[in-house]
């Protein structure tokens, strides 16, 4: 069976497939489903594709880790050299504790609290990403009464179209992210007025699963004009952070490689002396990772079939939320007619389908079925709805593989309640 992933750590072998050197079964066996496993050779394949795209331009990258915020996939890639982007004060916290040197982290998010603009300062991050007048404003004077001052970044919002599902688009005059390009000269004048923020850097994040390196390039663009413009007023940056959002493959998509982004945006930069940030998430860990499901029954109804797994939305919501397409396959092919089943879960809703319209041998109840690319806003989005335990994670290395976190239990489900 073919897989349609840009991936080689994911194959089969002898009818079995196969995560790096470790047969899915094997781990279904040992942990149970469903399960999200992944390749830790994969996560560092591919934040190694995208230093090599920089090399010979000083350059940062900061994994992403709102697309997986496992402790072990973070510290993986903390270990392989990359810095960190996180969204919120529990994103920082399990960024530090995973070894990322404060240093090497960005803190973006456009909401974000007093306390957690106090841990970024305390903790000695790179930079904040700032989205708007009053948030600079509470940075300041949150800063000044901690004795501090604090670095920062301006968000800016390029308005160009990345052609991409709307709920991952980030980049437009429309969306709640970020300043227009006409009010962030104001905004780097302001910051001459605030002896609580340092102005390091400038920032654009334009969406995610972007398969054309274009939108990329209009957007660097029109920061490098603005860049000029800021210059012209005395105010020189050390950082241009262009976000994440390269895209994968997931349904036979052709993405480009890393240096096809790299290529089209070097020419921009050109004479300017400024370090280079990319905040990759989806990149790295998407084809990382799958989840691995076990069929609990197969039933026919309104001649449509239906695969009832043991895994569900809550486990896995992009299907529901966003209507994204994840290649289902077989962990043990059979042989036989291959016939079109929606691939669904236990939970009670209409949207818990985790594919439609799937082709494959009809399995048998207690097979296994791996929904692939859900290395990326997989576990991490993540919930308990119907009161579901949530999934264990697994981290295969070579031959080898472990639990890097376990399954909830139904302890789990009540801690924290006190009624």
């Amino acid at each position: 069976m073919n897989l349609m992933i840009n991936s080689g750590s994911w194959d089969y072998r002898d009818g079995e497939l196969y995560c790096e050197d470790v047969p899915l079964e094997r781990i279904a066996r040992r942990v149970g489903t469903p399960v999200y496993v992944y390749s830790r050779r994969h996560l560092i394949e591919a934040y190694r594709e995208i230093t090599a795209a920089w090399r010979g331009r000083s350059h940062l990258v900061c994994f992403s880790m709102k697309s997986n915020s496992a402790a072990a996939v973070v510290r993986t890639l903390v270990e392989a050299g990359s810095g960190v982007d996180v969204v919120s004060g529990g994103e920082l916290y399990r960024a530090l504790r995973a070894g990322a040197p404060a240093d090497r982290i960005v803190f973006a998010g456009v909401g974000k609290t007093e306390r957690e603009i106090v841990e970024g300062i305390e903790a000695g991050i790179l930079f904040f990403t700032v989205e708007s007048f009053p948030e600079l404003e509470l940075i300041d004077r949150t800063a000044r009464r901690l004795g501090k001052t604090a670095p920062i970044a301006l968000r800016v919002t390029p308005d160009v179209d990345p052609k991409t599902h709307r709920y991952i688009t980030t980049g437009k005059a429309e969306n709640k992210f970020g300043l227009d390009r006409e009010a962030a000269l104001d905004f780097y004048r302001r910051c001459r007025e605030l002896p609580g923020v340092d102005p390091v850097g400038i920032h654009m994040h334009i969406g995610s699963q972007i398969l054309d390196p274009a939108p990329f390039r209009e957007g660097v663009k029109r920061l490098v004009a603005l860049l000029k413009k800021l210059k012209g007023e005395g105010i020189s940056l050390k950082y241009l952070d262009i976000g994440g959002g390269m895209g994968i493959s997931y349904r036979g998509e052709d993405p480009p490689p890393a240096s096809a982004y790299a290529a089209a945006l070097r020419p921009l930069l050109q004479g300017l002396r400024l370090t280079v940030i990319l905040e990759p998430g989806r990149f790295i860990t998407g084809n990382a990772g799958a989840l691995v499901v076990s069929v609990l029954q197969v039933k026919k109804k309104a001649r449509q079939y239906f695969v009832i797994a043991d895994g569900a939305m809550n486990d896995l919501i992009r299907p529901a939320l966003y209507q994204a397409w994840h290649q289902i396959v077989p962990v043990r092919p059979s042989s036989g007619p291959r016939l079109r089943f929606n691939v669904v879960g236990p939970v009670c809703e209409t949207g818990d389908v985790l594919g439609a319209g799937r082709r494959f041998p009809e399995p048998s109840p207690g097979d296994r079925l791996a929904v692939l690319s859900a290395g990326a806003y997989g576990s991490v989005m993540g919930s308990n709805y119907n009161s579901r335990p949530r999934p264990p994670e697994v981290l295969v290395d070579g031959d080898q593989f472990r639990t890097v976190r376990r399954r909830e239990t139904y302890r789990d489900l009540v801690r924290g309640e006190l009624g």
